[in-house]
């Protein structure tokens, strides 16, 4: 099999937080027989022993439209995030998320559906014909390409692309939404990203996959013809364990507290104030005042996972869009892991599906519960190691990067 990628972005020194993923992805398809060929929808072109790339078929045209885009989002404060669905999915009792915070600008709304509206039409006119005559030549030129698969580039901006493709040399095009729920319309996506279904024509590709079970049928309702699940996962020779002393006890990495905000407070704030003897530390961006907490130099990714293996509890806080939505996965739990952490999450809706609560991860339902389990398990050094080793042998069996190729394979397999 022979597939042709187009990624949001190669470049892993640039904001975009799926990007480890896909390169994960691609390389355990090239683990498994495929031929992989991948060209980035933003960025450089980026070329690894396990893909063969393409040219960014718009890439001074996709750099000036981002800069003026972001100059634009400045300008125009994006409007926040929708509240969630009460109760969507919640276990009581759960703290109010306060993500959706007080707009004082009246026209805010309508400033960011303006830009939202010529970023689109923007794209649209001078980047989607400059791809689709790129896919267009690679096409010709390699027709023993089985399959395009589109990997979160900005939907909306590509209208009309996979359809004549699909004319043209009846191969199958895929959309992956890696960013299901929080992507979708009625989540209003994250409050710095795209806006990609609105003005997109979803019937035009062949299937959807989806990172999320539950966002399933509202792809479809918007107009898929199909839709798959395939879930995140960890490449466990990237994400495995380090021999260091264990020196950190809690800690977190992630970025922005957009759609966590209460479970931050709850899991990192408030128990690092009540816990003066336990030394809590993150790595992140835009996380604000978290108390007693020791914030971390980035340096590198060896660095990062040596911080995860330093620290005897790692948290899992996943946005309440996707941990209100069933089986709506996300990077973080597999990475976790992979590197045998015992893993202490909120409340998140299908977890189950990858791992057992109470035996490969500890969820806290409560902010009272949080200071009680941190004691409990910093205390219990056998129960805190063999639920890490649990969790990492679950993912050596189900949920590594080469159980998802396989998936995507059998996916792009049963259209062709």
């Amino acid at each position: 099999m022979k597939l042709f990628f187009l990624v949001s972005s190669l470049d892993l020194t640039q904001p975009f937080s799926a990007t480890p993923a896909w390169w994960q992805l691609m390389k355990g398809l090239y683990e498994i027989g495929v031929e992989v060929i991948a060209a980035p929808y933003q960025g450089p072109s980026v070329e690894t022993p396990w893909w063969r790339a393409e040219a960014n078929a718009a890439k001074w045209q996709g750099d000036l439209f981002k800069g003026m885009r972001d100059v634009g989002r400045k300008v125009a404060k994006p409007s926040p995030p929708a509240p969630l669905p009460q109760g969507a999915g919640r276990q009581e009792p759960l703290i109010t998320e306060q993500d959706a915070t007080n707009n004082d600008e009246p026209n805010s709304q309508l400033q960011d559906l303006f830009i939202d509206r010529m970023t689109r039409r923007t794209a649209q006119t001078l980047i989607a014909p400059l791809w689709e005559k790129h896919l267009d030549r690679i096409l010709t030129r390699e027709p023993d390409i089985d399959a395009i698969i589109i990997l979160t580039a900005p939907l909306n901006h590509l209208v009309g692309v996979a359809g004549e493709i699909q004319r043209k040399h009846n191969k199958p095009v895929f959309y992956y939404d890696g960013d299901v729920p929080a992507s979708l319309p009625t989540m209003h996506g994250f409050a710095s990203g795209f806006r990609i279904y609105q003005g997109a024509d979803l019937s035009e590709y062949a299937a959807f996959i989806s990172n999320s079970k539950g966002g399933a049928e509202q792809i479809k309702a918007l107009g898929a013809r199909a839709v798959h699940t395939l879930y995140y996962g960890a490449d466990p020779m990237i994400f495995s364990p380090v021999e260091v002393e264990q020196d950190i006890d809690v800690f977190f990495y992630g970025h922005g507290r957009e759609y966590r905000d209460s479970w931050i407070d709850a899991m990192i704030t408030q128990p690092s104030q009540m816990l003066q003897d336990a030394a809590f530390a993150v790595r992140g961006t835009k996380l604000d005042d978290l108390g007693r907490t020791q914030f971390l130099p980035y340096l590198s990714f060896s660095k990062l996972r040596e911080y995860a293996c330093r620290s005897k509890l790692n948290l899992c806080i996943t946005r309440a869009a996707h941990a209100s939505v069933y089986a709506s996965s996300s990077s973080r739990p597999f990475e976790l892991a992979g590197m045998g952490c015992c893993m202490v999450a909120n409340p998140y809706l299908g977890v189950e599906e990858w791992f057992e609560p109470n035996k490969e991860i500890f969820i806290l339902n409560s902010a009272d519960e949080a200071a009680d389990r941190y004691r409990y398990l910093l205390t219990h050094e056998v129960e805190r190691k063999a639920a890490g080793e649990a969790a990492r042998v679950r993912l050596l069996k189900q949920h590594t990067f080469i159980h998802r190729a396989r998936e995507l394979a059998a996916i792009v397999r049963s259209y062709l």
